[in-house]
Parts: structure tokens; sequence; C-alpha cells
């Protein structure tokens, strides 16, 4: 990538922001679902900072076995630390350790990279909460001393038990919440459940606010699917809809671009135009609160269907847009992310198409 690599610093100039780094990930055989997330990742500031702080804080540990977050923070540390401005980096101990620990990703063939994010952040979530629980147990096996009031010296009110939210919870996590109203009785049952990504169904022709609205539409359950309401103590019919209790600092969406058709037996790309913005309002939150988010990342799959093809990602970095497609790297124009909405026809010779979204809240940024 030498010339490609001073290319870029050329396009940059003076511009090119102090103390970045724009390094291209090597391709060891059909690896491009990882090399294009880790670039979305790399990117996501919030994120890195706290794996680099987390590598600052390990790197003269030891005893510290090797896992998916010590390879990723040694990864990330070995792209800040480069002398060079822009180059290529061979991410292959990661790799080594992403096959070492699922078989899913161990062959040659064609993964996905919604799947592979998924499978990340909830390991590295694993691994912290690991760390967390072996740091604390010293503590709960000293003598304690119980109080008048039924609390314990030296432990927080029952506190020991909950899992501290990690700084993976921090950046991604969400939550949302689940109303349904029985239309017997109009009680409306709420439940609870967290996410790191939104799954989104598309249509052709849509944008991403109607496909988060389609989301957060109601739905009826009747026939075989009526609600067991608890204050009736019986089936009834109900009426029910999702929306965002709490919004993540980073908001991730996945487009369901592969969908399963009966009649073929397999799985079929939706290469349909879904506009996406580069501001988005989130509009489907339980206070219907507007809250603004800003477009810094997108993984694109390149190709036809879900089990060939190949992945490249849209960068946002210091008000520069750049294009990574494994070890090259390049200036690109904010425009180019239209490129990637897909196609206003059904048969189209266009298949590269935005996969995954990275939004960073603005609130978070200020």
């Amino acid at each position: 990538m030498g010339a490609a690599g001073s290319r870029l610093e050329k396009a940059l100039g003076e511009q090119f922001p102090e103390g970045e780094r724009y390094f291209g990930l090597e391709n060891f055989g059909n690896t491009c679902y990882c090399n294009s997330v880790l670039q979305a990742l790399y990117f996501c500031v919030p994120f890195r900072d706290q794996l680099l702080e987390y590598y600052a804080n390990n790197k003269n540990t030891g005893d510290v076995e090797e896992n998916m977050l010590t390879c990723l923070a040694d990864l990330f540390s070995q792209i800040s630390n480069q002398k060079k401005k822009t180059g290529v980096i061979a991410p292959k101990r990661f790799i080594q350790r992403l096959k070492k620990q699922n078989e899913i990703f161990r062959s040659y063939m064609h993964q996905d990279a919604h799947e592979f994010l998924n499978f990340l952040l909830n390991e590295l979530v694993d691994i912290l909460e690991k760390e967390h629980n072996a740091a604390r147990e010293p503590l709960q096996n000293l003598p304690f001393q119980k109080n008048s009031n039924g609390t314990i010296d030296g432990q927080p009110n029952g506190s020991h038990k909950e899992l501290a939210a990690t700084w993976v919870h921090k950046c991604f996590q969400g939550i949302l919440t689940n109303e349904t109203r029985c239309l017997r009785c109009e009680t409306v049952t709420d439940r609870d459940e967290t996410f790191f990504d939104l799954s989104l169904d598309i249509e052709q022709n849509s944008s991403l606010t109607s496909c988060l609205k389609n989301f957060s539409s109601t739905e009826t359950l009747n026939a075989e699917d009526k609600f067991f309401c608890d204050k009736c103590c019986s089936l009834q019919e109900a009426q029910k809809r999702m929306k965002i209790k709490k919004p993540p600092n980073i908001l991730v969406i996945h487009l369901k671009r592969f969908k399963y058709i009966e009649q073929l037996q397999r799985y079929k790309k939706l290469s349909y135009r879904v506009v996406f913005p580069l501001e988005l309002k989130l509009l489907n939150t339980v206070d219907n609160s507007d809250l603004e988010y800003s477009l810094f990342a997108v993984v694109v799959h390149v190709g036809s269907g879900p089990n060939h093809g190949h992945y490249i990602s849209l960068v946002k970095s210091h008000n520069h847009w750049l294009f990574f497609d494994d070890e090259n790297v390049e200036m690109t124009d904010e425009s180019m992310v239209q490129a990637f909405f897909g196609s206003p026809q059904e048969f189209s010779g266009n298949t590269d198409n935005g996969y995954i979204l990275f939004y960073e809240s603005l609130a978070e940024r200020s």
C-alpha cells in the first residue's frame, strides 16, 4: 500500500489529523467480514479510547491469559502507535484467536459481518464481567460485620450480586420496552430487554426513519397469538409495540438484507434502496424526545447472496470520509455514502449495499 498510503497522506496534506492513523488490514482468506467491522470499531472513538485505556492498564500484567479482548486491545494499540501515518497491518493474532474461540469462523467460507460483530461484543462483555467478578472475590471472602440497620460493613447493599455495566455496555447498550395492552381490561404490561444493535426489516424504496417507525408499529395479537393477561387470568386479544426506553450512546443498526425464501429453500439478498441519513433523529423513544445521531461508519456488503461476496467499510474521521477495503484505504467524499443506499429496481447490477450502520449520539459527543 506504499503508493496508496502516500496518495492518502498527500490527499489529506496539512489536514491530516494529529495523532490519527489510517491503516488497512490484511485479508487472511475471506476475513473481509472481520476487517470491515474492526475498522468501524476503531473509528468509534469512545470504544477505541476505552480499549486503549484497558490495554495501558493491563499490558504489564504478566498473568493475563490471551483472549479476544487482549488480542483486540493489542491490535488497536499497534495501529495507534505506528510511526507511519498510513500503511497495512496484519491482524493475524486476532484472527487466530477468533478461529480458536468460535468454530463458525474457522472455515474459509464467506462469513456474516453482523454475526461477527454480535459475537465480538458479547465476548468482550463476558471477559470484562469475569475480570470484574474475579477482582471482587477476595473482598467477598473477607469477614463482614453486620450493622444494626441490616447492612454489612465493607460491602455495598447487596450490589455484589449485580454485574457492573462494562464500558462496552456504556458505549453500545440500549433498552427496549415491549408494551402490551390487554384489549379487555386495558392493563398495560411492560417488559424491558437490552440490545447492542437493532435489526430492522427493510422494504423497497424506503428510508431508515420508516424502518424504525415500522419497528415500533402497533401489532394486534389475536386468534392463536392471544396474550395471557395476568389481570384477566385468561388469553385475551391485545396490542403490542416496541419502543426505545434508553437509547444507546452508539446506535448500531443492522439492515436485514438476507431473507429466507420458503419456495427456494434458501436465503436471498435484498438489495432494496433504503436511504439512511448522515444525521438521524430517533423518534420512537418512550419519552418521545427527538434524539439526534450522526453517522460515522457503514459496513457495506458487496455481492448478490449471503454465502459469497465481499465486505468494505466507509468511515468518518475528523470530518473526512475514508474508504476501507482490506489493505486499501482511500479518501472519499460524503456523497459516496449515497452509493450504498441500494437499488430502486428489483433486478439491478448494484449489489453494494449498506448493511450495518454506526451512529454516534450528538449529546454524547458534546
